[in-house]
């Protein structure tokens, strides 16, 4: 362990070396909590003084997907109110009709649904979250249902989206209450970030609009759009957050309090939906790159320069936190180090 952890630490820092991104905080660990955890680098160069924290705050991007959607999803599938394999027309009246009827909640969590493949809101359909709501479920299908997994945004806005409908109550009201409050992660929530959590996150990519680097403020597009709260990303979170999540999902009896989705949302996500298709998908999660789908190493990421791993086979999770979109969106010097990582941690 201490050799791996070394390993780890050497990598990282050669990340910051490398200026892939400014700054990173990692950990590893099982179900009964962090094995080993490390910080490298600044959190803004701007302020070369003002080192990476373990308490740092992230726009974690598309980690969203799994921490508000995907979770509350399984929540909503547990007791019984979200089928995953009847048309969403049978059940959604928005749905009725339209070509989006015929798609079911496995397609989109599988991404095989056969939605447009970009989210281009703004172009499409204005400025009015009603307007982009309608337009998005209204929309004619890029290909027929469960004939290619392609991966897309739109996924899961419209899981998002049905969520709502289904619980009555928005995305942020329900991940919180359902997920994030009884597992105690008290410092993830969707933006924009108050002061007081602002200074401590981390920023992304520059903003042509203001000359600044966003900072408290999710970096994704449509998140903003949106007034901060959609299923595609826009949730802020904080390593021990991220650690609370993992261990829970290996160990139910790690949380102070039981969310909605439990055991068997995750051994039906952590295994493959996808039949003979290629790439092969679990739920909203995906085999590790460089991994046998049997080893059941699974991993999702976020576009602004974060990851997170579990294996249940091997009772081991894992996170890689940057703010690498500070640089670049270049994706193949992270996609080198995330790879690394995920190597030494589940070797």
């Amino acid at each position: 362990m201490e050799d791996s952890t070394d390993r780890i630490k050497q990598l990282v820092a050669d990340g910051v070396r490398d200026k892939v991104y400014p700054g990173a905080v990692w950990a590893t660990g099982n179900a009964t909590g962090i094995k080993a955890r490390g910080t490298a680098g600044v959190l803004d160069p701007a302020e070369p003084d003002i080192p990476m924290r373990p308490d740092t705050v992230f726009d974690v991007a598309s980690l969203t997907k799994i921490l508000a959607v995907w979770s509350t999803v399984g929540a909503l599938w547990e007791d019984g109110s979200f089928p995953l394999d009847e048309p969403l027309d049978t059940f959604w009246p928005e749905a009725t009709g339209r070509p989006l009827g015929q798609v079911t909640a496995r397609h989109l969590l599988t991404h095989t649904a056969g939605v447009p493949l970009r989210a281009q809101l703004k172009n499409l359909y204005g400025t009015d979250p009603a307007a982009i709501r309608a337009g998005v479920l209204h929309e004619a299908l890029h290909r027929p249902p469960g004939e290619a997994v392609e991966y897309t945004d739109r996924a899961a806005l419209i899981l998002g989206y049905l969520a709502e409908h289904l619980s009555g109550r928005r995305l942020d009201q329900l991940a919180h209450t359902h997920i994030w409050q009884p597992l105690g992660m008290a410092h993830t929530r969707f933006g924009p970030l108050l002061p007081e959590l602002t200074v401590r996150c981390a920023p992304t990519e520059l903003d042509e609009d203001t000359g600044r680097h966003l900072k408290g403020t999710a970096h994704d597009f449509s998140a903003r759009l949106l007034g901060g709260v959609c299923g595609i990303a826009g949730t802020f979170s904080v390593l021990d957050d991220l650690a609370r999540f993992l261990r829970y999902m290996l160990d139910p009896t790690t949380a102070p309090a039981a969310p909605g989705f439990g055991p068997s949302w995750v051994e039906e996500s952590l295994s493959v939906q996808t039949g003979t298709l290629e790439p092969v998908r679990g739920l909203f999660w995906h085999p590790a790159p460089g991994t046998d789908p049997a080893d059941r190493t699974y991993v999702h990421y976020g576009f602004t320069g974060t990851g997170m791993w579990i294996s249940p086979k091997r009772g081991t999770w894992a996170v890689l936190l940057t703010n690498k979109l500070y640089y670049t969106r270049d994706r193949e010097p992270l996609t080198r180090i995330r790879n690394a990582f995920r190597s030494v941690v589940f070797n």
